[in-house]
């Protein structure tokens, strides 16, 4: 069988390995329209931070490809496909024959139509970290100012990553307040008061008009010094090779529960594909898609179906911890809503509870219970009759399942690659001492990267249970 996959993100790069850890004979043909190797893009933030290298996010390791018998044809760009003969044509003028195709074609950014927005640079790959990064460099060195536009994930992430390179930076959001898609009012005014004190100067409800030569211009004439400018206003599902070829498009490449398109030899996965009326711009859904898709074109299990997926938006910034999941602005007509708050230590949680099931929640600050919570969240399952306990583990004597020694071997501690605390255990069991020898086996904390605390915890309790060094 000849698979081609278009696209080698952090969708078809997963794909790719699946594929090939369950079928050695499948003919492979990944497409990149980057020359980079593939990379984690979620965790880009730590890269321009500074805290991570380019290496470092690697998805795999460059001889990968040579080793599996995987053709890479990286840096190379598919303009069409031609469904009458089963061919994709790349830029350069190939054809590649296909079997099954796969679509991971990702996402692009958003950047406004506003005069001299080219003169801003955009945070969605590791070309542009490299940008943004030299930018900031020298920024630094001068003690020029930046601007970012875009208050959600990937501008605070953008924002924080330059305050934390010593440059002065305003983030401008057009809504009312941070996150707005994931967090509610009070939970977004806490955490502008978290960046703030960390360096990032925030202004909520503002609208740019104009990118100028070392100001940013607001609608309301007002101009911010701006020696940098990062656009971070959000991503669309790339879909113009899906919608040239005739298939169904509607806000990303329409899918059924196999992932298949309207045409049968071809799948989409990842942030291009609309499953259900739903695109996912997170990572963990991409993955268990990609594992779907594997199962299916290698016949490893023909009954395997996508039913969509519960998700955990985790910011990741130094020094900021926040999780949110689920159903967030629901009101008390709408749910049970048990919430906590201190503005002073800069710490929110909220739980919003139907049918004594867990709905939604947000966790800011010190986020203890984010392990316990998420596992309630992802089974669906009934809730304890004390509510503050899970807000405050240990506090009141309830079950603490961040706890390893009390939470379940069923327990899911990483989202992104479904890996339980029964797994790691195993892992241990086999002689993975540490975090590093625990995510080349299981994969865990190479999404997010939001569990490796977890991780850490219950390799060490297992290590000291057995009294070995970890």
């Amino acid at each position: 069988m000849r698979l081609v996959v278009v696209g080698n993100g952090m969708a078809g790069a997963r794909l790719v390995s699946e594929v090939r850890a369950r079928d050695k004979d499948v003919r492979i043909t990944v497409f990149g329209a980057e020359t980079w190797q593939p990379y984690n893009r979620v965790l880009l933030s730590n890269v321009l931070a500074g805290t991570s290298t380019p290496e470092q996010v690697r998805l795999l390791e460059p001889r990968w490809y040579a080793d599996h018998n995987v053709t890479a044809r990286l840096g190379v760009e598919v303009v069409a496909i031609d469904r009458d003969s089963g061919a994709v044509i790349a830029a350069d003028g190939t054809r590649e024959p296909y079997d099954v195709l796969v679509l991971a074609t990702g996402s692009e950014p958003v950047v406004p139509p506003i005069p001299g927005v080219e003169r801003a640079t955009a945070f969605r790959t590791l070309d542009d970290c490299d940008r943004i990064r030299a930018a900031a460099e020298s920024a630094a060195a001068s003690e020029a100012r930046a601007v970012v536009v875009g208050g959600g994930l990937l501008g605070i992430e953008a924002a924080r990553g330059l305050a934390g390179r010593g440059v002065p930076v305003t983030l401008l959001h057009l809504a009312g307040h941070l996150m707005e898609r994931q967090l509610d009012e009070e939970a977004g005014l806490i955490l502008r008061e978290t960046l703030r004190d960390l360096g990032v100067d925030i202004r909520t409800g503002v609208t740019v008009s104009a990118v100028r030569e070392r100001e940013v211009e607001l609608s309301t004439g007002e101009a911010l010094p701006a020696d940098l400018v990062v656009m971070a206003c959000g991503v669309r599902p790339v879909v113009g090779l899906a919608r040239d070829a005739g298939l169904e498009v509607g806000r990303g490449v329409v899918v059924d529960d196999e992932l298949r398109t309207d045409d049968p030899a071809i799948f989409a996965i990842g942030e291009c594909a609309e499953h259900a009326g739903q695109v996912y711009g997170l990572v963990a859904p991409a993955w268990e898609q990609a594992a779907i898709v594997a199962d299916l074109v290698t016949g490893t299990d023909k009954h395997a179906r996508y039913r969509g997926s519960r998700l955990v938006t985790r910011l990741k910034a130094r020094s900021v911890e926040l999780a949110a999941m689920g159903e967030t602005h629901l009101t008390e007509d709408e749910a049970e809503i048990v919430r906590f708050s201190h503005r002073h230590k800069g710490t929110y949680r909220k739980l919003v509870i139907r049918g004594d099931r867990l709905v939604g929640a947000i966790l800011l600050g010190e986020t203890a219970a984010v392990g316990t919570l998420t596992q309630l969240f992802d089974r669906g399952g009934p809730l304890p009759y004390d509510r503050a306990g899970l807000l405050f583990p240990g506090a009141g004597g309830a079950a603490v399942a961040d706890s390893p020694m009390r939470m379940p071997d069923a327990a899911r501690v990483c989202q992104c690659n479904n890996v339980t605390k029964g797994q790691i255990r195993a892992c241990w069991e086999s002689g993975a001492r540490d975090v590093e020898a625990v995510a080349a086996a299981t994969r865990a904390t190479t999404g997010c990267g939001g569990c490796r605390d977890a991780v850490e915890g219950i390799v060490g309790w297992l290590c000291e249970q057995e009294g070995v060094s970890a």
